[in-house]
């Protein structure tokens, strides 16, 4: 799939493990909001600590049933594509940060089926 190559947006959202959109996770959620509009794809990273927008200090613990961890989901595409993709998810995020930034795709390959 050559046509991602080349100058690109990527958008990050950074949420936590624990936000909700109708009782799914917000993370999975924006997964099948990405598929739905047919963006190229994403990828969810959990991290293991972040200071979060209340400077409360999110980490790991092995004594705590939940785990309050930062979440980022990153999207590459093109720009018009993810500007239109920040209209459908602006009323999902209560909280959190999104971000957007140019990136050079050198290369996107995929396996033929």
């Amino acid at each position: 799939m050559r046509g991602l190559v080349g100058r690109r947006k990527l958008l990050r959202i950074f949420i936590s493990l624990e936000d909700k959109f109708e009782g799914k996770p917000l993370w999975e959620y924006i997964l099948q909001l990405v598929k739905e509009n047919g963006l190229a794809g994403a990828t969810v990273f959990k991290a293991v600590a972040g200071i979060g927008s209340h400077s409360e200090l999110k980490t790991f613990s092995v004594w705590r049933l939940s785990q309050n961890l930062p979440v980022v989901v990153e999207i590459i595409d093109r720009e018009e594509k993810i500007k239109e993709f920040l209209k459908v998810i602006d009323s999902i995020i209560e909280e959190g940060l999104v971000v957007l930034e140019d990136v050079e795709v050198i290369s996107y390959r995929h396996r033929r089926e």
